[in-house]
């Protein structure tokens, strides 16, 4: 049945929601491998043996949020709150030019209000201004009205992350206050590609009440919403959060969690075959070599982190965060080590779009 399944992805990438859930179901070593050897061959196909670079700039972790598993959220009152200075957020993103990663994600805690609206577009026109347009930018800034995503649209920004964490409304309600709306946030998925962005979402991997169907139902959500590029990765617990009283019943053993986490990037790659997918810090988290092992499974974005050091620990989302020691110019290094290593090159000095969103965009 994997020969069959595996075939039917590598032709078409047409699979069912069943289809789905049986590869996520693997266990056995061998089969894994195929699995994942067969999602890299689509890889290979549709964007080549390349990885491109986002260096992310964490500017704020003050959340209007209180998602009931994220470590920023509204209520931790045990987080030290923080908002990098307008100049550093932009010294970080010239940084980002000058050492060649061709690409920004600007992220922080949610927030709406006018100053921070105003502050976040004369930051996005100062860095295109300095780095004489050649710079991409992805924001990752929560929920907002299609005037102000436009707004920042127009001052520069072009790919726009905003996660689901989960496609299944029960269970988000599981995840968040009341107050927070699943059918808002899809709405707002609608209006990012309204506004003119290469739209980019994710899940959480191996949530508390969470099993193999909602994942697979996760794929073809993505499928379904025509979505250019994905940032997923293994849920990992914060001590302080309401999440945190499901942790015995329901953690995931490390080994597992990883390879749960690398199954769906390979899937999600065998089903939408040309969107970007990044292989995230929560892998290294689990395992040293954990975003490695997701580029080898069909990931092909990894977003070093090039915020000051200073701010990193009092934004983790999760625990045992890695890289926070380790100033911006440690993790180029590292990390061009690391995906040489495994025969990968590294787009330099390149936005890395999504072909999934140029083909879209090519009239037929």
């Amino acid at each position: 049945m994997l020969t069959r399944i595996l075939e039917k992805a590598d032709t078409s990438g047409n699979l069912s929601v069943e289809e789905i859930e049986f590869l996520l179901k693997l266990q056995n070593p061998e089969d894994l491998q195929k699995l994942f050897d067969a999602a890299y061959a689509v890889k290979t196909r549709y964007i080549g043996k390349k990885a491109w670079f986002r260096g992310i700039v964490e500017f704020s972790n003050i959340c209007t949020k209180d998602c009931y598993y994220c470590g920023i959220r509204r209520s931790n009152n045990k987080n030290k709150r923080f908002m990098i200075p307008e100049k550093d957020i932009i010294n970080s993103a010239v940084w980002s030019w000058k050492a060649e990663y061709g690409s920004v994600v600007l992220q922080s805690g949610e927030r709406s209000d006018p100053e921070f609206v105003d502050m976040v577009e004369r930051v996005l026109c100062e860095i295109k201004n300095r780095t004489n347009g050649e710079l991409g930018i992805t924001l990752s800034l929560g929920e907002q009205s299609l005037e102000t995503y436009k707004r920042w649209f127009e001052a520069g920004a072009h790919r726009y992350l905003l996660r689901i964490e989960t496609s299944n409304p029960e269970l988000y309600k599981k995840l968040h206050p009341a107050d927070h709306s699943f059918d808002e946030r899809l709405a707002s998925l609608r209006r990012l590609r309204q506004a003119g962005y290469q739209v980019g979402t994710g899940v959480m991997i191996g949530l508390p009440f969470q099993n193999t169907r909602h994942l697979a139902e996760d794929v073809m959500f993505f499928k379904n919403l025509d979505i250019d590029m994905i940032g997923m990765g293994p849920y990992i617990y914060h001590q302080d959060t309401p999440l945190e009283q499901y942790r015995r019943e329901w953690e995931i053993p490390t080994d597992r969690l990883l390879n749960l986490g690398l199954k769906m990037i390979a899937v999600t790659r065998l089903v939408l075959r040309d969107v970007n997918i990044a292989s995230t810090t929560a892998l290294q988290a689990l395992q040293d070599n954990g975003r490695e092992l997701g580029l080898k499974a069909g990931a092909n974005v990894i977003m070093p982190n090039v915020t000051d050091t200073q701010y990193r620990d009092s934004y983790k989302l999760y625990e045992n965060k890695p890289c926070t020691d380790e100033n911006a110019s440690m993790c180029r290094g590292c990390l061009q080590r690391r995906i040489e290593a495994i025969g990968e090159t590294i787009g330099f000095s390149q936005w890395g779009d999504s072909p999934h969103f140029a083909a879209r965009k090519t009239p037929q």
